[in-house]
Parts: structure tokens; C-alpha cells; sequence
């Protein structure tokens, strides 16, 4: 669209980080933040926090600073987090069930509202107050309970299959933890998370110290 501003990916990205660490200085206590202090704690420069918030709007008060709530709630908006998505965790293996236990979930504004497994020993079992449905019942639970985004946690050779199931159900997002890469339809918005890649870089750069 002609005059649209195109944000990067790079600042995209940036914007959790920001959201995680307002987050915490409002637990803090504190009321004002600098673009210097919010540096200061991200490794960030301050220009580069001055120049990514201002493609999305005029924040904060030139000699004072941000203030912490409103730019906090700001962020998440961009963010989408006032949406309040919908999540699924499918595979409840260990992964699977220390995601469901994760407890910022909620805190982000994302409820846990369905869980998954095909192991009949796991099947009818509770997580967080959440109970494990049978992955044969995923279509309907999804529309039911109208999930936004599933989480997969399982092992890699079951993994395209629930991503198919995911996006025959209509999802409109999916956290992949399964070391595979997807094939997934171009208007479905897939994050990978592969441990065992951060791991061999975490290795890689500690060999070299």
C-alpha cells in the first residue's frame, strides 16, 4: 500500500524484549523509565529504542522519560497482546506439560484453555487445572473453544501430522517445539523454537572461550 510505513523484522522482534522489560520495571515499582536505563538493561542503544518505538507512535516526554504503565500497555498492544488469544498444548510429555505450566501465560494475556495427547494413560489427566482431551477430539475442541494458536510438543515424527490437524481446524498460529521444519499453508504464521540448535550454538561459542 502506497505511504505504508514497513517496519523491520529486526525491530519487530525487538519489541518483546521492550514489553519483558517494562513488565518487570513495573514490578519494580518504578514509575519512569529513560530510553538510557531501558538500554542499559537490554544491551540496547538509546537511539535504537528511540527510533523503533517512534514507528509506531510518539511515547514518552522529552527530559523525563517514558512512563513505565502507559508504554508497557502501549507495547502490548502493538503486540496484540490485548487480544487475549486462545492457546492449545498438544503433547503432554515432559515439554508439553512444563508448557502448560508455564505461568506467564496469563500474565501475557494468553489463556490455556485445551490440552492434547494420544496416550491413553495421559488422556483424561489434569495440567494447571487444565484436562488432557484426546488428540482425535482436536477438530472439534478447536472450534469450540475457538483456539487462536497451538503449541506442539511433540516428538518429531507426529509433528506435520498435528500441524495439518492444527490447520484444518482453523488456527491461526502455531508454536512449533519439534525439531522439524513445517509445511505449513503461506497464510499460516508458524515460530519455530528448536532446543537443540540453541544449544549447539550455546556450544559452539563456549568451545571458542
Amino acid at each position: 500500500m502506497k505511504g505504508q510505513i514497513v517496519i523491520s523484522k529486526a525491530t519487530i522482534d525487538r519489541l518483546p524484549l521492550y514489553f519483558r522489560t517494562l513488565r518487570l520495571a513495573q514490578d519494580e515499582g518504578i514509575d519512569i523509565i529513560s530510553s538510557d536505563e531501558l538500554g542499559r538493561r537490554l544491551g540496547i542503544t538509546p537511539e535504537q529504542i528511540r527510533k523503533d518505538l517512534a514507528s509506531f507512535g510518539q511515547f514518552g516526554k522529552k527530559g523525563v522519560g517514558y512512563y513505565v504503565n502507559e508504554l508497557k500497555r502501549n507495547v502490548g498492544e502493538i503486540l496484540g497482546l490485548d487480544n487475549h488469544w486462545n492457546i492449545a498444548v498438544i503433547g503432554i510429555g515432559h515439554l508439553g506439560a512444563a508448557l502448560a505450566n508455564y505461568q506467564n501465560f496469563v500474565t501475557l494475556g494468553f489463556n490455556l484453555v485445551a490440552l492434547f495427547d494420544q496416550d491413553p494413560g495421559v488422556i483424561g489427566s489434569t495440567v494447571n487445572h487444565v484436562k488432557v482431551e484426546d488428540i482425535m477430539n482436536l477438530d472439534e475442541i478447536i472450534k469450540e473453544r475457538n483456539i487462536h494458536i497451538g503449541i506442539i510438543a511433540v516428538p518429531a515424527a507426529f509433528a506435520q501430522g498435528v500441524a495439518d490437524k492444527l490447520v484444518a481446524a482453523g488456527v491461526r498460529g502455531i508454536w512449533n517445539f519439534a525439531p522439524i521444519k513445517m509445511k505449513v499453508p503461506d497464510f499460516m504464521h508458524i515460530v519455530n523454537e528448536d532446543l537443540s540448535v540453541g544449544l549447539s550454538s550455546l556450544s559452539y561459542h563456549i568451545t571458542r572461550k
